[in-house]
């Protein structure tokens, strides 16, 4: 797994609203975005390679990967400051 920090204002949220510790909000959290920190990439592929296992054909797999990454977490792609910039200024 990759390590992703956790967002603090997100650990005191857990922590505030659940029974969890602090210790344990930050690891709950740094495992959820650690598990979601896959590129559209790696996901399409790795995805693409598990239906294929099961059967599966290309046609319904890319149906289903296409409605599969309407509702799934994939980690942002890397922006350069250009990138950044246009996106706030235009």
């Amino acid at each position: 797994m990759t390590f992703v920090p956790a967002d603090r204002t997100l650990v005191d949220h857990l922590v505030a609203t659940t029974e969890l510790t602090a210790a344990e909000a930050e690891r709950v959290v740094e495992d959820v975005l650690a598990f979601h920190h896959e590129s559209v990439e790696d996901y399409v592929r790795r995805r693409h390679a598990e239906l294929k296992t099961q059967g599966a054909r290309n046609p319904e797999i890319f149906a289903h990967l296409a409605e599969e990454l309407d509702h799934h977490v994939v980690a942002a792609p890397a922006l350069s400051e250009r990138q950044l910039r246009r996106i706030v200024y235009g």
